[in-house]
């Protein structure tokens, strides 16, 4: 069954067409990629389909209602929820106060949002920064918070946005299985990245765009053997 449905989706700003007539569909519970070069138009699909950005022409269906067009508070309210590559806490609260606030805008009482909080930030294994400032937290903390105040926000889809940029390889295999474990929990995830190695571990599925457009979509191991994914953002190297 398909969770979400983008069909035509089309975004031009002045002259410059940055997402081209993209239709997709995400199935409950698919881990679904998101790959191609710098100013391919992926995050910009992201910002449509979150309500950040209301396409020129297309429309957006989530679990079976059209949502073309809200807002992206809207949006989130039904369980569609993003993360952002550029992480934006606020550094001078504590870990558990950043992850809170996201918790209520799901639970009324300020102690029933604190104790979904403190879940959350022990299912991404931030505990020990609980009580610390968000500005304390290094790199793989940072992500780990980001993608708390997204947990907390009970997301039936979550849009990851290069969650492992800025890692080193000994950061990125224990985010990998964080991320694997919440998919086998049930999460639907959509993800840009541009680390091929997790996108083949991780994708079910997987979309190439360039320039706009799709180039190729399907399974991730056939995807990145065709050759226009390889000319076009690949490169011989990888092929």
């Amino acid at each position: 069954m398909s969770l979400l449905q983008a069909e035509g989706l089309t975004k031009k700003f002045s002259g410059l067409t940055a997402v081209d007539d993209v239709s997709l569909t995400v199935a409950d519970k698919e881990f679904f990629g998101v790959v191609g070069p710098n100013g391919a138009g992926k995050t910009t699909l992201f910002s449509l389909i979150a309500g950040e950005v209301t396409p020129t022409h297309g429309r957006i269906i989530f679990d079976g209602t059209d949502i073309t067009g809200w807002s992206a508070d809207k949006v989130a309210s039904v369980g569609l929820v993003r993360t952002f590559q550029l992480m934006r806490p606020f550094e001078s609260m504590t870990v558990l106060d950043n992850v809170a606030i996201a918790s209520h805008q799901r639970f009324r009482s300020r102690s029933e949002a604190r104790r979904h909080a403190l879940a959350v930030i022990e299912r991404v294994q931030l505990e020990r920064y609980v009580n610390a400032p968000s500005a304390s937290l290094p790199t793989a903390g940072l992500k780990r918070l980001e993608l708390a105040r997204a947990l907390a926000l009970e997301p039936k889809l979550l849009l990851l946005d290069e969650v492992l940029a800025g890692l080193v390889p000994t950061e990125r295999a224990p985010m990998i299985e964080l991320l694997r474990e919440l998919h086998a929990d049930g999460l639907t995830v959509m993800f840009i990245e541009h680390i091929m190695a997790a996108v083949l571990a991780l994708s079910e599925r997987l979309l190439v765009m360039h320039e706009g457009v799709e180039l190729a979509l399907g399974d991730p191991h056939k995807v990145t053997q065709d050759r226009a994914v390889v000319e076009a953002y690949l490169g011989e190297d990888y092929a």
